[in-house]
């Protein structure tokens, strides 16, 4: 197997495993949004103006980023959007765990799920890491983008 071979596979793999994330993260938030902005208010980041349009608008964007990686179209872009939501995520969630809050992430189940810990930080990181195979590699894998 050739290098161009083996990171167009190495792409491909990123692309749909962190897009595929991202779409099955979007389902639950899409389908409850009220208890979704009810997770995101326990960060006690967000201001209360915006905390309706973020829980409605984030798993939007989750959703479209992660169809759009799995589907290989501007991968480029979905691969960096779904990493800048990463940084974000790992951001939050070092912020809950620095002020010692006890409270359920909401990243995949509005109605209880994963405790922000430890755990999530490095699922994100690594989540984050198989961003930039998509985003960096010349050639993307099969998909609708065309390679350039």
């Amino acid at each position: 197997m050739t290098r161009a071979s083996s990171m167009r596979w190495l792409s491909l793999l990123c692309r749909v495993g962190v897009g595929g994330v991202f779409i099955y993260a979007a389902i639950d938030k899409l389908l409850h949004p009220g208890a979704f902005a009810t997770a995101i208010s326990h960060y006690r980041l967000v201001p209360y103006a915006l905390l309706h349009v973020s829980a409605m608008l984030l798993p939007v964007v989750e959703a479209v980023a992660g169809l759009a990686l799995v589907i290989g179209w501007q991968r480029r872009g979905a691969a960096l959007i779904c990493g800048v939501l990463l940084v974000v995520f790992l951001a939050a969630i070092a912020s809950a765990l620095s002020r010692g809050l006890d409270i359920s992430c909401g990243c995949f189940n509005t109605d209880g799920g994963h405790a922000v810990g430890v755990g999530l930080l490095w699922r994100d990181l690594l989540l984050l890491l198989a961003c930039l195979p998509p985003l960096l590699a010349r050639h993307g894998g099969w998909g609708l983008d065309r390679d350039r």
